[in-house]
């Protein structure tokens, strides 16, 4: 017998389990994985016209049994976002579903091969396409028409009040929503500025170009002339963008607030959203709908203006590995609990106390 035959074959043994544990651990890792981003309900691509284009959409139900939802629809914040926000609305629309909703969304137009540009969109064409998707709801049967609301959050602040303007809705849920958009601008770039610890001569010099642009848009400057304007330096600044700034600056949600006086209306706020003034957001909301009782404020202090947890928002692995084991933890403490019991409480007609 040869001495040397044992320790080859005990050292294939060894590889080869080793390889068994390692495929072993993968696929308990992509089971996980797949357990946790699956939802407990149904998901179809829906299409709806509207002003001779299609939106392309998507619509979640319940698997409830029921023969009629309620519907939530979803109106996207700022930039090229997909029906599904990169999935990240789906923990949303489970809770959605677990309350007996539905949720309907759709590709914004130029995004995920959907025809049309967003950036060429007025907050007006926004609403005007949120009203399109609520009449297309009513014509079917498994969607129970008088349980039509509207979630939307940040930039869908301007959006939500004038949809409610054209069409009658039962609900909103406003996320994190922007008043004035001259105001959340300059808010903004002062919270970021603080954030990156900005030295005064910068922070003093980021306000002046921020002057600037203003002063270019209150008459109606073309991009030329901003770009000449900021020296050469656009500052990612494109043509398409400035159309859409240009279009929309003068955006103010006071007035338009009141199509929504008697709605019941959840205004959810961040503690830490560098984005939109959540105080001053707060106190519009109280001044204009606070009145009549149908009006309820969640705050969220671990949450950002997503609403992320903010632990796990200031870590990009963080999130990453978050929405791969456990997406349903991205949101603030909270979050998605209390929306999914403002609209049970909805649907037994009693009080939406936090």
């Amino acid at each position: 017998m040869c001495p040397k035959i044992r320790p080859r074959r005990r050292g294939l043994r060894i590889t080869v389990w080793s390889l068994v544990t390692v495929l072993a651990v993968t696929a308990g890792l992509a089971g996980a994985v797949l357990w946790q981003n699956s939802y407990d309900m149904d998901e179809q691509r829906v299409t709806i016209r509207h002003g001779g284009h299609t939106l392309n959409g998507v619509l979640a139900t319940p698997r409830d049994g029921r023969r009629h939802h309620g519907l939530v629809v979803y109106v996207h914040g700022d930039g090229p976002v997909d029906a599904t926000h990169d999935d990240g609305y789906e923990p949303m629309w489970e809770a959605n579903a677990r309350a007996g909703y539905a949720s309907l969304s759709w590709d914004k137009p130029g995004v995920a091969g959907a025809p049309g540009d967003w950036l060429d969109q007025s907050m007006d064409d926004r609403a005007d396409e949120a009203a399109a998707a609520i009449a297309w709801a009513h014509t079917r049967p498994d969607i129970d028409g008088d349980r039509i609301g509207l979630w939307g959050a940040s930039q869908a602040g301007w959006v939500l009040p004038k949809v409610a303007a054209k069409t009658p809705v039962s609900f909103v849920v406003a996320v994190s929503p922007a008043i004035n958009w001259l105001r959340q601008g300059r808010y903004n770039l002062l919270a970021e500025l603080r954030a990156d610890g900005a030295s005064a001569a910068r922070t003093e010099a980021e306000v002046a170009r921020s002057d600037t642009t203003r002063r270019l848009l209150e008459r109606h400057a073309s991009f030329e002339e901003y770009v000449g304007a900021m020296g050469g330096d656009a500052g990612g600044m494109t043509a398409a963008r400035w159309g859409f700034i240009s279009r929309n600056h003068t955006a103010d949600a006071t007035r338009d607030l009141r199509a929504l006086r008697g709605v019941p209306v959840l205004l959810t706020l961040a503690g830490h959203d560098v984005n939109v003034d959540t105080a001053d957001t707060e106190r519009v909301y109280r001044k204009v709908l606070g009145a009549g009782g149908a009006l309820k404020v969640r705050h969220y202090p671990d949450a950002t203006h997503s609403p992320l947890k903010q632990s796990v928002e200031q870590s990009d692995l963080r999130v990453t590995l978050t929405a791969l084991f456990s997406p349903r933890s991205l949101f603030a403490d909270g979050f998605l609990a209390g929306q999914r019991q403002f609209l049970e409480e909805l649907g037994r007609g009693g009080p939406t106390t936090p």
